[in-house]
């Protein structure tokens, strides 16, 4: 989850130079979706082959569009109508949706330590997040509302779909999740695609993009399905507030940031909340032997 989250913290600004370089979020999103299909399953040709059941198929198609399809292309269709900054924000409440969804469909239960630890982490998050503000243009309500759909989407996911993730090898899981996203956008974007005047798209816009494809799409979703295999879905999405912890740690190494007392507080409370979200009581522990 560490290295999944690594890939996606820088995620947002990146995909904002893309977006501010001729690509329109419908071909960012449709970018990512079909070139991890592609290499999902140029990876499993290099595995051994696992069957899966027509159930399990028709569940991967749900599942593709909570985890892909709604959550990429409304956290990309977001993050176009508003800032970085905010997107960043109003990922914090990942976890705290995540908590309230487990407890409601799994009985996962709510103990003092995990809502500490959730609140805790948020308290970091937002610590490093608004310590990194830098006057960059305002957001708006709409792409704020879109950005949280996105989040609400990977909940659901994260929570619903546990027992299907556990099930099969990430590769496996993975190549059919990104097959079913790729042919649910593909018909609704294709005039996008040859309408787009690709000569007049920025070389950094384009390697952005390869690096989107690679990055925060390929390699973190390949490592996703072995976090949720170990990890309960709160603990899961508590690895979002290591997004923010990347976003400051590269802006130091670009030149462009300084690293202060109030980071290295925040990053404590960060990785706090995460170690004492991971040590709360599960249902299976609190469950009569």
């Amino acid at each position: 989850m560490l290295g999944a989250e690594i890939m996606w913290g820088v995620s947002a600004p990146v995909g904002k130079i893309i977006l501010m370089g001729g690509i329109s979020p419908i071909l960012l999103s449709d970018s990512r979706m079909i070139g991890a299909a592609i290499l999902f399953w140029a990876l499993s040709l290099f595995t051994k082959p696992e069957k899966v059941s027509p159930q399990d198929l028709l569940s991967m198609f749900f599942a593709s569009l909570l985890g892909i399809v709604i959550n990429q292309c409304c956290f990309v269709w977001g993050l176009s109508l508003t800032s970085p900054i905010n997107t960043s924000i109003i990922a914090t409440s990942m976890p705290i949706i995540t908590m309230v969804l487990a407890a409601i469909v799994l009985r996962e239960p709510v103990t003092k330590l995990k809502v500490g630890g959730v609140f805790l982490g948020a308290i970091g998050a937002l610590t490093l997040i608004l310590g990194s503000h830098t006057g960059e243009s305002a957001g708006s309500w709409a792409g704020d509302l879109i950005v949280i759909v996105a989040q609400t989407s990977f909940s659901c996911y994260l929570v619903f779909y546990k027992g299907l993730i556990s099930k099969y090898r990430p590769i496996t899981l993975m190549k059919w999740m990104f097959t079913y996203a790729s042919i649910c956008v593909i018909p609704f974007t294709y005039n996008e695609w040859i309408s787009t005047d690709w000569e007049a798209v920025a070389p950094a816009a384009l390697w952005g993009i390869l690096f989107f494809v690679v990055g925060p799409t390929f390699i973190s979703y390949l490592l996703l399905p072995f976090g949720q295999k170990n990890l309960r879905p709160t603990v899961t999405a508590m690895y979002n507030y290591v997004q923010p912890i990347v976003a400051t740690i590269a802006a130091v190494i670009a030149g462009v940031g300084r690293f202060t007392l109030p980071n290295a507080i925040a990053i404590l409370l960060i990785f706090t909340g995460v170690f004492l979200v991971t040590k709360s009581k599960s249902r299976t522990d609190l469950s009569p032997s």
